[in-house]
């Protein structure tokens, strides 16, 4: 019975740190800050392009070309973020630092390669020349290290490194791509030059500060692939919410609204410009998550289950208990309250502002920005909730939420293709519903629950899960010791 207790004291004690600091750590930057950063630039490319004199095909290409390598490099890193800054938080817990600057060189190796081989195919038949192409696959491969770079920022919760690094790369490639249109280079191609030049300063940056908080070492840069395989749920809830947030916007680039620009390059500028400013809105919500949980409710979480941890009384558990439900339902309904009211700000004063902007709004676009906020608004609510349910490492609740996030959001915008243009931003609206219900009605059966899945669902002796991931990490570890030991030979 020693034995059993003391794996199941382990247990809690990863459970209540790591969990912790991976959730509101992805909370706070992974999700929205990179899509956040995105729309700052294509705003100052396009505002650049049209102080500059720039072909409306050239601006329009250009825009084609950043946006769909940001979602493109999102999407491939989202497989990995949640599981590698759960890896990064039991590292830091397990006092095991020497091997968490390995496993960002073997993660951001694998993104690379697999995401470089499937962007690199669509680039080459994309229709546009090979200097576009090459520029494209470079701009993809600095996204890929910078997102995964700020997987293990945030998991240390070093924001201020990480603002710096967004503002310098935004400023250094608005202000290279003017001086590089000055000088007589084409507009593509001095923007793209421009951007990745920024985000190449922003990922030198990222690795930099990387390097002052990890030590190097020779460990295995795929250890944390045997993570994947023990929290392969978290890895799917990370790529269904990317899919389930972005996938709208793909499927309106072939709607009756599509514009085609180029090769394989096509665009929705009366849905795509709205969905961008009405993502803004949800940022209220993501900076009231991360201090609201983090000073007001883990403490209460913390205290919880460390009574588990120490043997505490039965009625100091209980009492504890209610204590931590009361703050999370009071944080939740002031978190919705907040978004409730930022989106009827925005929709009541937004739109009159908008008008005034060099944006070319009209009564659609109007509609779609009224719609997708509405919907962006409930999609952070539910967010929210989602996290939570990390927070308690419900992790199949969590999966089947953006899952269905993911499926429904895709489903209704092609749904919505069949009724006329003013509903297209219904699907993600309704898709945003549908995560928010799912989401909530988890939330609640889990609290009340909670007891029991803490003692009863949770095994008591820890499980090894080894699978497909693992199994790689060992046959990639076996082909990096032996390139070393024919080095030496």
């Amino acid at each position: 019975m020693a034995g059993i207790g003391f794996e199941l004291k382990k247990l809690f004690q990863k459970r209540g740190l790591a969990a912790t600091v991976r959730a509101y750590g992805y909370a706070g930057v992974i999700c929205t800050g990179p899509m956040l950063l995105g729309i700052v630039l294509l705003v100052g490319v396009s505002f650049l392009c049209d102080q500059t004199g720039a072909t409306r095909h050239n601006r329009e290409l250009l825009i084609c070309m950043i946006t769909y390598t940001l979602l493109a490099s999102l999407t491939v890193t989202s497989f990995f973020s949640m599981v590698v800054t759960r890896y990064i938080a039991d590292m830091l817990y397990e006092e095991r630092h020497e091997e968490i600057l390995s496993s960002f060189w073997g993660s951001t190796g694998i993104l690379l390669v697999v995401g470089g081989i499937m962007y690199g195919i669509f680039l080459m038949f994309s229709g546009i020349n090979l200097i576009d192409q090459f520029l494209c696959l470079e701009f993809f491969g600095e996204l890929i290290v910078t997102w995964n770079a700020m997987s293990y920022l945030t998991a240390i919760k070093d924001y201020k490194g990480i603002l710096i690094s967004f503002v310098t790369a935004v400023c250094v490639s608005l202000i290279a791509g003017f001086l590089l249109i000055i000088i007589g280079i084409p507009h593509i191609e001095a923007m793209m030059i421009a951007v990745t030049l920024g985000y190449g300063i922003m990922l030198l940056w990222d690795v930099t500060l990387l390097y002052r908080y990890f030590p190097q070492s020779e460990m295995s840069a795929f250890s944390f692939l045997h993570w994947v395989d023990e929290f392969l749920p978290l890895a799917f809830t990370g790529l269904f919410t990317n899919i389930g947030l972005f996938t709208h916007l793909v499927i309106m680039w072939f709607s009756p609204i599509h514009v085609h620009v180029q090769g394989l390059f096509y665009g929705a500028p009366y849905h795509d410009v709205p969905a961008m400013i009405a993502y803004l809105t949800i940022l209220i919500t993501t900076v009231n998550f991360v201090v609201s949980v983090e000073v007001n409710f883990y403490p209460k979480y913390r205290n919880y289950y460390s009574l588990f941890n120490d043997k505490g009384e039965i009625k100091d558990i209980l009492q504890a208990g209610q204590e931590m439900r009361k703050v999370l339902n009071m944080e939740l309904k002031y978190t919705a309250l907040k978004q409730l009211l930022t989106t009827a700000l925005v929709i009541s004063l937004g739109q009159p502002l908008l008008e005034l902007l060099p944006l070319g709004f009209n009564d659609l676009m109007e509609g779609y920005f009224r719609t997708l906020c509405v919907g962006y608004g409930i999609y952070a609510i539910a967010n929210t909730m989602m996290l939570i349910l990390l927070y308690f490492t419900d992790y199949k609740g969590a999966l089947f939420a953006t899952g269905m996030f993911a499926a429904c959001t895709c489903i209704f915008t092609c749904v919505s293709l069949f009724f006329p243009q003013v509903y297209y931003g219904f699907g993600f609206l309704l898709g945003s519903a549908v995560f928010f219900l799912i989401s909530a009605l988890r939330l609640g059966y889990f609290i009340k629950k909670l007891p029991y899945y803490i003692l009863s669902v949770q095994p008591v002796v820890a499980e090894d899960k080894t699978g497909f991931f693992t199994r790689m990490g060992h046959f990639l570890e076996e082909k990096v010791e032996r390139g070393d030991n024919i080095e030496v030979l």
